[in-house]
Parts: C-alpha cells; sequence; structure tokens
C-alpha cells in the first residue's frame, strides 16, 4: 500500500522563517543593549575616577599624607583624617563583627525556619535603613548631653556595618556542605564545638569577604559622623573620647570651603578614598572566589 506524500503549505513555511527571523533579530537587539548597560556603568566608573585622578592627583604628595589639615590659606594635609578614619572605622568594627558573626551562627546552627526568616528580614530592613537615620538616631540618644566623640560615630557606622557582616555570613554558613556537620556530630562532638571548631572555620573566607564589604561601606560613610564626630581639632589624634576627624567629613567641609587649597585637598582626599575602595571590592572578590573553589572541593 503506497503512501501519500503530504503538501508542504509554503504559506506556514513563511510564516515559521519570519518568526525565526524575528527571535533573532529581538535576542540580537537585547544582547546589543545589554551590552551598551554594561558599557554604560563602566563608563560612569572610569569617568568618576578620571575626573578625580585629573583633579586630585597633582595634590598627591608625601605631605599630603604626613600633615594635618591646615588653616586657611595653607596647603594642609590627610594625616589627622587618615588617623580618625582608621580609629573609627576600626572600633565600628571590632564593635559590629561579634555580634553580626553570633547573629549569622544562631539563625543558620540554631534558630528554626520561621524564626531565621523573621530575623532575615530584620537585617535586610536594618541594612536599608539611611544612614543619616542611623546618623540622627545616635545623636538623638547618645550625643545629646556628652558631646561628639569616635566612640559615638563608631557606634553609628557599627549599625551600618552589622546587617552586613551578619547576611554575608550567615549565606556562607548555609552553603558549608551538611556532610561536615554530620560527621562531627556522629563522631560526639557538641554542636557549639562543631559550630566553633568546623564550621566557622570553613566559612572563614565568606566572612572575611563580608568584613572587607562592610569596611568599603563604612569608610565612606558620611551623614553619621556629620552627627557624631565632626567637630575636630586639626591635629593627629586617637583620643576616642573626642571627635576625631575623618576622610569623608573632611572631604565634604573643604568641597564646600571657597578656599582653592581646600578644595584642591577635597578632590585629592576623595580619590584616596575611592582608591581604598575599591581595594577593599577587590579583595572580597578575590575571597569570595578563593572560599567558592575550596567550598566546591568538600
Amino acid at each position: 500500500m503506497s503512501s501519500v506524500p503530504t503538501q508542504v503549505d509554503p504559506y506556514d513555511i513563511t510564516i515559521r522563517s519570519n518568526g525565526l527571523r524575528r527571535r533573532r533579530v529581538t535576542e540580537k537587539a537585547f544582547g546589543v543593549v545589554a551590552f551598551l548597560s554594561a558599557l554604560f556603568a563602566c563608563a560612569i566608573l572610569l569617568t568618576v575616577l578620571g575626573t578625580l585622578v585629573y583633579k586630585g592627583f597633582s595634590e598627591l604628595s608625601l605631605g599630603f599624607f604626613t600633615k594635618p589639615r591646615a588653616l586657611f590659606g595653607e596647603q594642609g594635609g590627610i594625616a589627622d583624617a587618615l588617623v580618625g578614619s582608621a580609629v573609627i572605622v576600626g572600633m565600628a568594627m571590632l564593635m559590629a563583627i561579634p555580634v553580626a558573626v553570633l547573629v549569622a551562627i544562631y539563625m543558620s546552627e540554631y534558630a528554626g525556619p520561621k524564626i531565621s526568616r523573621a530575623l532575615r528580614i530584620v537585617l535586610d530592613v536594618l541594612n536599608g535603613v539611611p544612614a543619616i537615620v542611623v546618623g540622627i538616631f545616635v545623636f538623638g540618644v547618645l550625643v545629646v548631653g556628652h558631646g561628639q566623640s569616635a566612640v559615638f560615630g563608631a557606634f553609628a557606622l557599627a549599625i551600618l556595618a552589622l546587617p552586613m557582616v551578619a547576611r554575608a555570613t550567615q549565606e556562607i554558613l548555609d552553603v558549608v556542605p551538611q556532610s561536615l556537620r554530620h560527621a562531627s556530630l556522629a563522631l560526639g562532638v557538641t554542636k557549639w564545638r562543631t559550630t566553633w571548631n568546623v564550621i566557622l572555620p570553613a566559612a572563614i573566607g565568606g566572612i572575611l569577604t563580608g568584613v572587607v564589604i562592610a569596611v568599603a561601606r563604612v569608610a565612606g560613610e558620611t551623614a553619621p559622623l556629620l552627627f557624631t564626630s565632626s567637630i575636630a581639632a586639626n591635629e593627629v589624634s586617637a583620643d576616642v573620647h573626642h571627635a576625631l576627624a575623618t576622610l569623608p567629613v573632611l572631604i565634604f567641609a573643604s568641597s564646600e570651603s571657597p578656599d582653592p587649597h581646600e578644595q584642591a585637598t577635597a578632590w585629592a582626599a576623595a580619590l584616596v578614598l575611592i582608591v581604598f575602595v575599591l581595594v577593599m571590592n577587590v579583595l572580597a572578590k578575590l575571597f569570595a572566589g578563593r572560599k567558592r573553589r575550596q567550598l566546591e572541593g568538600l
């Protein structure tokens, strides 16, 4: 019995061909738009860097990093701001890291699903609180009646850093293989010792990544420091009981000054700050990549 050959409708072939052509055109157009968007983002960063290098690089010198801010009409440096920023950011991280890691451990190892989900929401909301709101809060609670000090500035920055470190730590603890926990518990090791001796060492790279990102963010915050540690003397000091100069506040104040020397100092200080932030972000990427490879090998 011979089969009757089916006839192909030329109109149907044309419709399918046109549909395939449209999909290809749409895909290429989407790719081009995505590429242009990425190029635009890179162009913004390069423009900012280029502007800072153009206006601030000529001011960089050894004296710029070793001299404190100068008075009117003099060429000063940022030594006091560098020391103040290092002290305040260092204290902020010392306040934030232990609490953040303990919160992350509780969320990942001890809390139930509902409590853990609620804590995630709380941390995400806290992470979204504007820095100026945190500054006003610390000002109203601590600064009023006591005066500005580096400790209060560090406390404000610690509030901003805590949710970032906690969420980064919690995320890395969740991806630590369960086999490590089960093996340790099967040997009779208590849960807290398993967390301390097995889980945390395996997650240390991810924790450091969160810490580095938090340092990069809080080092550039200006609003909280304006309320807590902006009335500082023009001298290099590490006395945490008094207000200390910081890079963000120096940039803000110098950029508003009519003195061209102070404006030039603001551009150079901004260049130093953004280079520091870029270095911190690169280090965070390196830590994250290295830790990801280690966990994939477990």
